[in-house]
């Protein structure tokens, strides 16, 4: 079943006299419960292509549909609903809110998309518990290790139960083997949730375990 289909992305900075043309005329489609691995060098597009599928950024011209339906023509309050239902992000760097436990920081996408609180908690210590965080819920970002702060961020990313996870450079901020373990950790919650990743990474080797391996090159994609 597709979910995701990138129809004709072009992205544009800047005005007429100096134009920066960060992705020509994208075309992509994403099947639930399948892996992605996006590869290429710095500069090439793949955050920002990763910013539109997720809505976080609308492209200069083209589409993105989901389930069928265009995604850009919501308004900003609809892609925001649109992103907490559907959508999950893990980023390089956790984006864990300091002041916060590890547990609110989960809770609250679930709480933000209108979940009461107990179910929120509940589902919330679940997911922890089930990523070996369990005796870590009241630690705050800065009391975890980088590990166990990816592990959160990529909980958190779960807790919604979305269908897709866009996830840029994940473990490029960690050590090899905790690298491995948060992308080995990423494959299980795929294989057990059916969630469909996309992940953007420069670690060829991680990205050859994924289901289809995509390269962008000046902005525009090849397939392997």
């Amino acid at each position: 079943m597709e979910l995701i289909r990138a129809t004709g992305l072009t992205k544009t900075y800047g005005d007429s006299g100096k134009r920066v043309e960060v992705l020509k005329g994208i075309d992509l489609s994403i099947a639930k419960g399948e892996t992605i691995a996006v590869v290429g060098a710095s500069g090439a597009g793949k955050s920002t292509l990763l910013n539109i599928l997720g809505a976080l950024d609308r492209p200069t011209s083209g589409e993105v549909s989901f389930r069928g339906e265009p995604v850009f023509r919501c308004d900003d309050k609809r892609l925001a609903a649109f992103r907490n239902r559907h959508m999950g992000f893990v980023f390089q760097f956790h984006h864990l809110l300091p002041e916060f436990t590890a547990l609110e920081n989960v809770m609250l996408p679930a709480l933000i998309g209108g979940e009461a609180p107990v179910i929120a908690r509940e589902r919330a210590e679940r997911l922890l518990s089930e990523v070996g965080l369990a005796s870590r819920l009241d630690h705050k970002p800065g009391e975890l290790s980088g590990g166990e702060q990816q592990r959160a961020a990529i909980v958190r990313a779960l807790v919604q139960s979305p269908e897709v996870v866009l996830a840029d450079e994940p473990t490029g901020n960690l050590d090899t083997r905790t690298g491995e373990e948060v992308f080995n950790l990423l494959l299980e919650l795929n294989r057990t949730m059916g969630t469909a990743m996309v992940i953007v990474t420069h670690n060829e080797g991680l990205a050859s375990r994924l289901g289809r391996r995509l390269k962008m090159v000046d902005g525009r994609m090849l397939e392997d």
